[in-house]
């Protein structure tokens, strides 16, 4: 850029100061506030501003952090900062993030060129939560990740409730290797309606735990725990076995189905050895081409997984069917598919929730319906639980359903006798499974 050809001294101050402050080595205050401050979006700012701009932004910011806290600031990993406030408490920490949070609202102008950067705000009071190092380290991600999900420029404070829902994550993760060795996972099944067919023809793998003290776990709480754990091989891999082994039983029984679908986390899409762990559990239970299918969240297509499409293809080399999960969601774009080995996507849950209250959401809905069918694409609509809901899917075509008004998830036992049969011979099945979950 020009501005930096003409200010090169500038700029080598900029990078100087910035890798001075590339320091870890603050100390836990015995009494006081740890901020951190976390840049949210640099990354497209680095694209499309390049590394001299954004180099010269963060020290404009790191200057600006130093004169408002009056406190030293810590560079600590790429665009996180720490603040540490000796002996204030969590009234002043809240009144100085509310202020940094509001220069975030404005421009930042660097050179001619203005941009825009948003934050969001940890605080954790020490010793009161944080009397380590790691112990304050995870707070602040906890209150970080709090903040997002209010949205841009947010501040939390790591509470007693972000406390106890720390400790809730850690005895989850203390109890998933007792639950692996004992085989407590359960294993249960969402079946599938064919509209085609007019029968359950599929059925979706769900996992949950029950652990004394919290009660029942479902995979949505505890699959991103296994994750940051480093548990979720063994998890992806004990579910995959099982699919394995359940698809075997059902082929041997000669029930009439189509393919049988376990969730798999993107971490696992980027192991070595995953595609080699998929054959071979397709090669022991003799599983023809079609029966395995895989559900990928949306996110596995993102940049941060680099080649899963090669995994991909593999997959589909092995016979496996591919389910993109949240189509339509805008997490990965539609033309995301076109170019990937995908056989269904599973149509984002919030339009068929909005079906009956929400024009806009049902015209989305039968818009993304019928890409799927002009892309010769199979699409599964999740969450159906009225007669109305029923009725729109069925006026835009929706090859596949899913949910309570058809059928609650249920074991092994019950989707055996579930699979190849019509609404009308699985009545009296599915309707003692409702009554079991209603006690």
């Amino acid at each position: 850029m020009e501005w930096f050809k003409k200010n090169k001294k500038e700029t080598e101050h900029v990078r100087e100061t910035v890798k001075g402050l590339n320091d870890r080595s603050f100390q836990i205050p015995a009494k006081g506030v740890v901020m951190k401050v976390y840049l949210e979006n640099f990354k497209n700012l680095n694209k499309s501003f390049g590394y001299d701009y954004c180099e010269a932004l963060l020290a404009q910011i790191t200057d600006y952090l130093n004169g408002v806290s009056g406190s030293r600031v810590f560079r600590y990993i790429g665009v996180e900062f720490m603040i540490v406030l000796e002996g204030a408490g969590e009234g002043a920490a809240c009144d100085l993030a509310a202020k940094i949070l509001e220069r975030f609202e404005s421009v930042w102008t660097v050179g001619e060129s203005d941009c825009v950067c948003s934050a969001q705000i940890g605080i954790c009071s020490c010793p009161t939560y944080a009397e380590d190092m790691a112990s304050l380290l995870k707070n602040l991600d906890a209150a970080v990740a709090a903040a997002e999900e209010c949205g841009p420029n947010q501040y939390a404070v790591f509470d007693s409730k972000l406390h106890g829902q720390a400790l809730r994550r850690q005895a989850i993760a203390r109890y998933l290797q007792t639950a692996l060795e004992k085989k407590e996972i359960e294993v249960r099944y969402r079946p599938t309606y064919s509209l085609k067919s007019g029968r359950f023809t599929r059925a979706d793998s769900y996992m949950r735990i029950f652990i004394q003290g919290i009660g029942l776990i479902g995979a949505g709480e505890f699959m991103p725990i296994a994750e940051d754990s480093g548990q979720i091989r063994a998890i992806g891999y004990y579910a995959l076995e099982d699919a394995g082994r359940f698809i075997a039983r059902l082929l041997k029984a000669q029930r009439e189905f189509e393919s049988i679908c376990i969730p798999v986390s993107p971490i696992l899409l980027i192991q070595e050895d995953f595609v080699d762990q998929v054959e071979n559990v397709i090669a022991r239970y003799e599983i023809p081409a079609g029966k395995l299918a895989l559900e990928l969240d949306d996110t596995a297509l993102s940049s941060v997984y680099l080649n899963v499409n090669i995994t991909m293809q593999q997959l589909a080399d092995l016979g496996v069917e591919l389910v993109l999960n949240h189509f339509g969601s805008g997490c990965a774009p539609v033309t995301g598919i076109l170019d990937l080995p995908v056989n269904t996507v599973k149509l984002e849950r919030m339009f068929v929730w909005e079906l009956e209250t929400n024009p806009a959401s049902a015209a989305i809905a039968g818009g993304l319906i019928q890409i799927a069918k002009d892309l010769n694409i199979h699409i599964i609509a999740e969450g159906v639980e009225t007669e109305n809901q029923l009725n729109a899917l069925n006026s835009y075509g929706c090859e596949y359903q899913q949910g309570f008004y058809y059928a609650p998830t249920m074991d092994k036992e019950t989707l055996v006798k579930v699979l190849g049969h019509t609404l009308e011979e699985s009545r009296i099945t599915v309707e003692e499974e409702k009554r079991k979950m209603a006690r």
